[in-house]
């Protein structure tokens, strides 16, 4: 077994019961080939509610602070994430994340870029959209609906894929994109509110 299995299966255990997660719409995830999941950002604890969620193994980045101690960084690593440097382009981590897809693996991204303080969600940066342009990948949404409170209900939502030709067609800018992206999520999010 390996470790993100290991640790999938123990987070599982320990999240499910404590939030009385509820998980719509998983069949919406494509079983083969490259997925994009986008969720909306309301906690630290997002990245591994996607990832015991979603029916497949996901990469996430994450901040490149949290790779520089030795112990962390060698687990964040062999439990599919990979350090990302905020706030400027960071060509390393964008050449991972296509290479991820190319592989025709799942890449989770939170296209806000940072937690939502308020519980809104908030616009996304042109991430989401230039990934969604520059590969094949299936673009599925979805939407997390809080709070983090023990034992209160967190549902997570998958939508159904976003249908992308057009828009790689046209040529539409990576702004738009994520909006686009960002728009189906809070659809989600109001229709499961």
């Amino acid at each position: 077994m390996s470790l993100y299995t290991f640790a999938k299966n123990v987070v599982t255990v320990l999240l499910y019961p404590l939030y009385r997660i509820k998980v719509e719409g998983k069949e919406n995830v494509p079983k083969q080939g490259p997925v994009i999941i986008c969720a909306n950002h309301i906690s630290n604890l997002d990245p591994p509610v996607v990832g015991i969620t979603c029916p497949r193994d996901i990469y996430f980045m994450a901040k490149e602070e949290l790779f520089q101690k030795k112990f962390l960084g060698g687990l964040l690593t062999r439990i599919h994430a990979f350090p990302i440097k905020r706030g400027m382009k960071d060509r390393n981590a964008l050449r991972k994340a296509l290479d991820i897809l190319g592989r025709g693996e799942t890449l989770g991204l939170f296209p806000e870029g940072t937690r939502s303080k308020t519980g809104q969600i908030g616009k996304g940066l042109s991430g989401a959209g230039f990934f969604a342009l520059r590969s094949e990948a299936y673009i599925v949404p979805c939407a997390i609906i809080g709070p983090y409170k023990p034992f209160s209900r967190l549902k997570v939502i998958y939508g159904k894929p976003i249908e992308m030709d057009k828009y790689r067609e046209n040529k539409t800018s990576a702004k738009d994109v994520t909006e686009v992206i960002m728009s189906e999520i809070r659809k989600l999010a109001e229709k499961h509110s």
